[in-house]
Parts: C-alpha cells; sequence; structure tokens
C-alpha cells in the first residue's frame, strides 16, 4: 500500500537519537585588571562569584625576588657609605673646631735673653686682646713630656736650645684678629711667633671634601648600577608578558596603562628592597657603636677615638639612611616606567 505524502514528510522531519552540539562562543583572552563573571551558576538564580584578574607582573617569581636581593645590597651599600662619610665628616669638622680653639705662641731661645721674662710678657701681651680665653706656659715637664718620644728621658732643658711653648685657648674666633696677635708678639718679643695651625686646617677641610667627594661618588656608582638590574629586569618582563601586553594593545590599553602596572609592581619592589638594605645597615650603625663602647680602653679602640672621636653614626646619618631609602624607591619605579615606555615605543 502506498505511503501518503503526509507520513513521508514527517518521517523526514522526525528528530533523529543524537542531539547536535551548540556551538561554543570563543574564548577571550583574560585582560589583567579586569574580571569577567560567569553564567548562571544555579537554578536558583544566584549570581557567579567575581574572580580578580591576574596582574601583568607577576608579583611572585624567582627574577623578581633576585631583583629585591640585588637592590637590597645595593642600598645596604650606599647607606654605608652615607653612614661613613657622616663619621669622617663629622670628626673632620671636630679637629677644626679644635684647631681653631687652640693658638700655640713659640718663643725660641737666645744668647742673653732671660726665657722665663719673656714668657711672662708674651701672656701679659696676649691676654690684652679681645676673644682670648685662657693663656698659659708648658711647664717643664711638659716639655720633656713632648720631647721624649725624639730625644729619651732626662732632657735638661737648661743646656738644650728648646723653644718654649704657650698655649692659648680662644673663646671667640671670630673676635680675635690673628695678624694682628702675631704681628705684636713678633714685634715685641725677640723670637716669638704664633702658629694659629692654618695649615693643618686647611689640609683637614681638603681631607673632608676630598671623603666627601669619593663618597657621593660610590654611591652614585652603586645607584647606576642598581638603575641598570632594574632595567633589564623589566626588559626580562616585558618579554616574559609579551603576549598580554599585545592582548591590551589589541583590546584599546594605552600605553601609559601598561607602564603604570608595571611602575606599581618595581615601586614596590625596590620599596621592599631599600628598606631591607636599609634597615640592615642601620643595626651595623648600633652594633658599631656598642662595640666601641665596650671596647674603651683597649689600644684599637683608643686609636680610632682618638682619629673620630666617638665611632657612631649621629642623626644626620640616620636621616641619610631614610633618604637613600626614598630614593631607591623612587628610583626604581621611575625607571621601570621609562623603560616599559621606551620598550613599546620600539615595539610601534
Amino acid at each position: 500500500m502506498p505511503m501518503a505524502p503526509e507520513t513521508e514528510d514527517k518521517k523526514k522531519r522526525k528528530p533523529s537519537g543524537k542531539r547536535s552540539k551548540p556551538l561554543r562562543k570563543p574564548a577571550l583572552p583574560k585582560i589583567p585588571g579586569r574580571s569577567r563573571t560567569g553564567d548562571a551558576s544555579s537554578k536558583n538564580g544566584e549570581a557567579s562569584v567575581l574572580r580578580p584578574a591576574a596582574a601583568i607582573v607577576p608579583p611572585q617569581s624567582v627574577a623578581g625576588r633576585a631583583l629585591t636581593l640585588v637592590v637590597a645590597i645595593m642600598s645596604f651599600l650606599a647607606c654605608l657609605t652615607i653612614g661613613a662619610v657622616s663619621i669622617v665628616w663629622e670628626a673632620a669638622d671636630d679637629w677644626q673646631n679644635d684647631l681653631v680653639r687652640e693658638v700655640t705662641i713659640q718663643i725660641k731661645p737666645a744668647d742673653g735673653i732671660d726665657m722665663l721674662r719673656e714668657i711672662d710678657r708674651a701672656i701679659a701681651l696676649t691676654q690684652e686682646f679681645s676673644g682670648v680665653g685662657s693663656v698659659r706656659a708648658l711647664s717643664d715637664e711638659e716639655t720633656r713630656a713632648l720631647l721624649q718620644p725624639w730625644l729619651g728621658e732626662g732632657l735638661d732643658l737648661e743646656t738644650l736650645p728648646v723653644p718654649r711653648l704657650i698655649q692659648i685657648s680662644v673663646d671667640d674666633p671670630s673676635a680675635l684678629d690673628l695678624g694682628q696677635l702675631g704681628a705684636t708678639l713678633q714685634r715685641e718679643i725677640p723670637g716669638a711667633s704664633l702658629d694659629d695651625h692654618s695649615i693643618w686646617t686647611s689640609r683637614l677641610s681638603a681631607m673632608a671634601g676630598a671623603v666627601v667627594v669619593g663618597g657621593f661618588a660610590i654611591m652614585a656608582l652603586v645607584l647606576s648600577s642598581m638603575v641598570l638590574s632594574v632595567i633589564f629586569a623589566t626588559q626580562s618582563a616585558m618579554a616574559g608578558n609579551k603576549d598580554v601586553v599585545s592582548v591590551l594593545h589589541f583590546v584599546g590599553a594605552e600605553d601609559s596603562f601598561i607602564a603604570r602596572e608595571f611602575q606599581r609592581h618595581f615601586l614596590l619592589l625596590g620599596l621592599k628592597g631599600g628598606v631591607s638594605g636599609g634597615a640592615v645597615a642601620i643595626a651595623c650603625f648600633l652594633l658599631l657603636d656598642v662595640f666601641t663602647r665596650q671596647t674603651s680602653g683597649q689600644a684599637s679602640s683608643d686609636q680610632l677615638s682618638a682619629l673620630f672621636g666617638s665611632v657612631s653614626v649621629s642623626l644626620p646619618g640616620y636621616l641619610g639612611v631614610v633618604a637613600i631609602v626614598f630614593l631607591v624607591a623612587v628610583l626604581t619605579g621611575l625607571t621601570s616606567g621609562l623603560a616599559v615606555k621606551a620598550h613599546l615605543a620600539r615595539a610601534d
């Protein structure tokens, strides 16, 4: 019996047992800084939980930890340089103040001159000048103690042509006219001369200036090395995240946005390394201060105290450490931002 046309049409339109697969939407790349919501997660209509997107630069990586260590070491060396410069500068300043406040009159012996009388005249003449504090002549015992390392013990000052010294303590260096005092002594006292230690003062100033210039030069080299390390690390991070940067460019992200992401990452990294290096440097300064106090009275400690006074970093040194930490963080952030912008400009 022939099948009706309607039955044949229904048979043709009858669905088969296999279900066709639905077409999938193309997956979009994950853009850092944004989050995507999923579809409906449950039959009850509950909203899906937002998941934070990953950062452009991974916060924890081997390269990041290595760069943090490099920045910490460079910061530590720069802080040590600042501390050493502050110690030497303060010691040189103390030396200059001591030399400026002490002046010496030297009277050479000559035939027919009563040394005791000339010493008394020189003392009386010096006390008439303004700015002069105490004036006293060195005793025979003090003179022998000064000459003992070269001439030995048991010196007879009466038989040797030894110059006699008068020590002057200056209360106000700005009020004392050393030139006029020296000229008056040479005119009134035979064989008298004034030693104002100007040669030693100029040498100390030159030495302190050289130490300061050398310290800042060393600090500049250390910071330059740190900047180069940050540049290389930034370029490595850009190369490792090349696909992410390309997607960001594709969706319309500006270079300033990408540069800010890298700059924020390296700014935090530089701040962490700078604080670590500065903290270790401050700990070293405190240990040095404690060590010099506990070893006082020993030969090595006394020699250091004779040269540098109290071997300890004062408040300006610690403020310099804080400034170095801030400078390291700023340099790290600025360097990474400029390196990213330069890399993106070459890529365009």
